[in-house]
């Protein structure tokens, strides 16, 4: 309720607003005032920028679309280039996230072995983050000049993302402690922000399913331990939900082998430069510009486009 209020709320703001912006050219046109006018424009710009905001929350109607995210991106085919790639999906995911102020912290994470990432595991934290992210789920391909290549040839890579919602304490999930292993081990990877230098690091194999999950942002091993039970849940939430429905695009997405003919969207850098999504057909020509993570055009045409 609360939500739907801030909502009607923000329509309302808006409107207003609008209203104003209309008074104030009426204004400037009469009295042929040019720094009124640029005012005005100036105001409307910043109108349509929050009546799009304002259009994108009126689609997150999933049930754990106002969720934190977690977003974990692997290498796929390719070798160092797909890892390379890994690097820069996460550099993408977390300027995204800085420019809707929302906060970061870096879960787990498995460094290349020559450069990039194997892996990487993100905590999102934000309203509706679950909501913008799921539209992310699936294999993203990059094409571009290697800067591994002595010979300067075009390769392709690929990672895959996969977006879960971090539950609430109102969604129970059974586990059985007789059904884990877990184990500890010392955080390895970039260092810095990226992990922590103690044994706290932890790994839990929930044995039935086969599915680990690993945190290493702590220091303390207890609160490692605590969220990757939390990482653990989310994805047996999942598979949960995927065996009700019988069907792998309820939280997972579509989402498929991680190499040619399989990819949402395609990131093209030479021989010339567009990045496309291929669910919705949405292209963009602004490369650095979605790289450096102006993705809210990608995510408006999925919300719009899905079933």
């Amino acid at each position: 309720m609360g939500q739907l209020q801030d909502l009607v709320k923000n329509w309302e703001q808006n409107f207003d607003d609008l209203e104003e912006a209309d008074m104030l050219l009426d204004m400037a046109i009469e009295e042929n005032d040019a720094e009124t006018r640029q005012e005005v424009e100036s105001s409307l710009n910043d109108l349509k920028d929050r009546v799009d905001m304002v259009e994108l929350e009126c689609m997150f109607d999933g049930e754990h679309d106002a969720s934190n995210a977690l977003l974990t991106i692997h290498a796929g085919a390719g070798g160092t280039e797909a890892q390379d790639w890994v690097g820069i999906l996460l550099r993408m995911y977390l300027r995204w996230a800085e420019a809707r102020g929302f906060g970061t912290d870096i879960l787990d994470y498995l460094a290349g072995d020559e450069a990039g990432t194997k892996s990487v595991t993100i905590l999102i934290k934000g309203k509706n983050a679950y909501g913008y992210l799921r539209s992310e789920v699936g294999i993203h391909r990059l094409v571009r000049i290697s800067p591994f290549d002595s010979s300067g040839r075009r390769h392709t890579s690929f990672a895959s993302v996969m977006v879960l919602p971090e539950l609430d304490d109102t969604i129970v999930v059974d586990i059985n402690e007789k059904d884990l292993r877990i184990d500890t081990y010392r955080a390895s990877g970039a260092g810095g922000q990226h992990v922590n230098k103690t044994d706290s690091a932890i790994r839990i194999t929930h044995l039935p399913t086969n599915i680990v999950v690993q945190c290493q942002n702590e220091r303390s091993q207890h609160r490692n331990k605590d969220m990757a039970m939390k990482m653990l849940m989310a994805r047996l939430y999942e598979k949960q939900q995927e065996e009700q429905v019988q069907a792998q695009e309820n939280l997972h997405g579509d989402k498929k082998e991680i190499s040619w003919g399989s990819q949402i969207r395609s990131y093209v850098l030479q021989p010339y430069r567009m990045i496309k999504d291929h669910r919705t057909n949405v292209e963009e020509g602004n490369v650095d510009a979605v790289l450096d993570g102006r993705l809210d055009p990608f995510i408006k045409a999925y919300l719009l486009w899905q079933p």
